[in-house]
């Protein structure tokens, strides 16, 4: 009878299952209690961190919100766009961003705190301790390697008993031993590895006969030299790749450097967008305040109408009827609720606005545009503004920095298709004494320092080591890799230039159509007042039904908030030109620049290059890398100083302005007729602070703005007085 282990293993693990069961089973022990109060299930709690961190002023600092039913404002704040886009920057940690959105509060950094862009972003990316510039440059710092080592020891010996009786070997191992290794290795900037070594030991055998003395010092002084001959060898491959790279993992200081100018240009890509979103909310609170304007106009006038019609309603004239009074209360409380809506709309936008710049949500102040959008008919050169873009762009700016890098990542991957052949040499000197120093005595019973000084004992070895894989698989797949990121890249960067031409094309045409949207809106905001003035002698007349006046206001109030509609749209449809065309930040003032650094940077930066001034120039014997940088963007083109005109020193960070808190200052209400059905040409052009190029043609200026005191509405009061 033969007995499979196999099967027996099968049955015990049955007998075993049998007795257990299937379910997991908890510890048995004999002193088992039951107190298990030392465990407390918090595995899966959800908690709240304890980071001494504090609160955000500017949230402590806020009051109660504006709102139709509760505090209304009491002072103005009289706002320069500058003065905005100055604030916004200065507060900007974060680059606060609505984009788009004109509806609902902001949620950019709440629903994607991970993708917010930062003024630490940069720097994050340059002192990565990976992948960043200081990393790649470590790659060539000297390396000082050292140990200290004693040991005592005590082992048997497999000896003949003849020979151990004839004193000829040691019956066992006795040592007490000693060693301290010190070396200093270079990687240069071609990838050779320079070493100096120094090594020092001590051995003492008290039971080996065979000794000529019982202890011994041997002392050594070495360097050592390893240079690649083809895979490694260069330059532009280990500033690329990095000293002793792997096909695909780059990290050298130029791959470092070219990360973080694609970091910078991101950085600057973020700072234009929250200019442009600021420019876009402080021109949506100018609308506001005229589309305010507008139904608070339309709601005096139903008001005024509903009066007359009450009146006439109460002494039975002939038109006056109880459908006419009906007709006029209905409009009345239509324009009502349209001017709620447009103070609810206000607020609101003030706020963006707010946010935006980084200040509370509510200060007791309400801000007022202090500027008025530009009536200037501006026009580009389609050629010039196209070619501009191509040059400035932001976005094909990052995209040639992509190209730059995928290029050196393939000078990298083709340097891996050539064998491992390195060219290896030392030299070295040795001594040896039964002491460690000794200067009295000559030979091996001197001082082993001593003895490595007298040159005695010399060696030397050259020769080389090859390594090369057959078939080179692996490095193959490297370069076609390499060379399809390469040519994606390049595709990607021939329709991003497509896609931005577009998108100028589409930011002229609109800044266009809204400029001659404005004048037709202007022509019928004049027809619709000269329409109303006529349709009310009328009615007052008795010749045309009150239906014909309710429509004539309805239609001056509609054409008023079009007109400031379109007006405020060429605004930001400017804007938006300079934006694509990668000029957005000129065009508003501001110039990126590093910041201060410590005057300890600027003293070595200076003795640094007193260094370099009075040296020779030394390329290694061998190819450098190409050219990586065209030097510093130009920013302000447009100007008559040059980004390479700019002052070295950056300029001092310039505080806001916080104007004085004062009460709003009313201006009477523009005339009702506007002569003339068509524009003619001012004589003086009103446009805004922002320079208005020479040759352009001007709208006649829009009318006074009301600033109506957002908090002397008193709607609810407000009733027929004869009722």
């Amino acid at each position: 009878m033969r007995c499979h282990p196999q099967k027996i293993a099968i049955v015990m693990l049955c007998i075993a299952g049998t007795f257990a069961g299937c379910a997991p089973q908890q510890p048995i022990y004999f002193r088992n209690n039951g107190d298990l109060s030392h465990y407390v299930g918090l595995a899966a709690t959800i908690d709240t961190p304890e980071i001494p961190a504090e609160h955000n002023s500017e949230v402590e600092s806020s009051i109660r919100p504006f709102s139709l039913a509760g505090p209304a404002p009491k002072d103005f704040w009289e706002l320069k766009l500058e003065d905005a886009v100055k604030t916004a920057l200065q507060n900007a940690k974060v680059m606060r961003s609505i984009g788009a959105q004109v509806q609902g509060p902001p949620a950019f950094l709440t629903a994607n705190p991970n993708a917010a862009p930062t003024v630490y972003d940069p720097e994050i990316v340059e002192t990565d301790a990976r992948f960043g510039i200081p990393a790649g440059e470590s790659l060539f710092d000297p390396t000082l390697t050292t140990n200290f080592f004693w040991e005592r020891n005590h082992e048997p010996l497999n000896v003949n008993p003849n020979l151990v009786a004839a004193n000829v070997s040691a019956p066992d191992l006795q040592q007490n031993a000693f060693s301290l290794q010190t070396a200093v290795s270079k990687t240069t900037a071609d990838g050779t590895v320079l070493s100096v070594s120094q090594s020092t030991s001590y051995d003492m055998r008290p039971t080996d006969p065979t000794r000529a003395f019982p202890q011994d010092w041997l002392t050594a002084f070495q360097i050592e030299m390893t240079t690649p001959l083809l895979q490694g060898r260069g330059v532009e491959f280990n500033e690329i790749a990095g000293p002793g790279a792997i096909p695909g993992f780059n990290q050298g200081v130029l791959i470092a450097r070219v990360n973080t100018d694609i970091a910078l240009t991101a950085f600057e890509g973020a700072v234009r967008n929250m200019v442009s979103d600021v420019e876009s909310a402080y021109w949506e609170l100018y609308y506001s305040y005229r589309n305010l304007d507008a139904a608070v106009e339309g709601r005096d006038d139903s008001l005024r109408t509903w009066q007359k019609a009450n009146a006439n309603y109460i002494h039975g004239t002939p038109e006056g009827t109880a459908a006419a009074e009906a007709q006029a209360r209905e409009q009345f409380f239509l324009f009502r609720s349209t001017a709620e809506q447009a103070q609810l709309q206000l607020y609101q936008a003030e706020g963006r606005l707010r946010f935006l710049m980084g200040i509370p949500a509510t200060d007791g102040r309400l801000i007022r545009p202090k500027d008025d959008p530009t009536t200037a008919k501006i026009t580009f050169d389609w050629t010039d503004v196209q070619g501009e873009a191509m040059a400035r762009s932001v976005e094909i700016r990052e995209a040639r920095w992509r190209i730059k890098q995928r290029d050196m990542e393939l000078i990298a991957a083709k340097n891996f298709l050539l064998p491992r052949v390195d060219l290896q040499a030392y030299y070295r000197w040795s001594g040896m004494g039964e002491r460690l120093v000794d200067p009295g005595n000559d030979g091996l019973s001197g001082g082993a320092v001593d003895n490595l000084g007298s040159g005695q004992f010399q060696d030397w070895h050259i020769g080389v080591l090859g390594t090369v894989p057959l078939g080179f698989r692996k490095q193959i797949s490297g370069v076609e890799n390499a060379e399809a990121a390469a040519a994606r890249d390049r595709a990607k960067l021939h329709d991003i230039e497509l896609e931005v031409s577009h998108q100028v094309a589409y930011a002229v045409r609109d800044m266009e159509a809204n400029y001659v949207l404005t004048v037709s809106n202007f022509n019928r905001r004049a027809a619709a007042e000269r329409n109303v003035a006529a349709v009310e002698a009328a009615y007052d007349n008795g010749t045309v039904q009150i239906d014909i006046l309710l429509n004539a206001q309805r239609s001056l109030a509609q054409a008023e908030s079009d007109y400031f509609r379109s007006l405020t749209n060429y605004a930001k449809a400017i804007s938006q030109v300079h934006y694509r065309k990668g000029s957005l930040l000129e065009y508003n003032g501001v110039f990126l620049t590093e910041g201060p650094w410590p005057a300890k940077a600027y003293f070595d930066a200076r003795r640094r290059a007193h260094a370099r001034s009075a040296a020779l120039y030394l390329d290694y014997g061998m190819t450098c890398p190409k050219v990586l940088s065209r030097g510093p963007v130009k920013q302000f083109t447009g100007q008559s100083m040059g980004a390479e005109e700019m002052p070295s020193t950056p300029p001092s960070p310039i505080q806001p302005e916080q104007p004085p808190l004062r009460k709003p200052e009313f201006t009477p209400a523009p005339p009702a007729g506007v002569p003339g059905p068509a524009l003619e040409p001012a004589q003086t052009p009103a446009a805004p602070s922002d320079a208005v190029p020479t040759g352009v043609t001007v709208l006649t200026p829009p009318p006074e703005r009301k600033s109506h005191d957002i908090g002397s509405f008193d709607l609810n009061g407000l009733a027929p007085a004869n009722q």
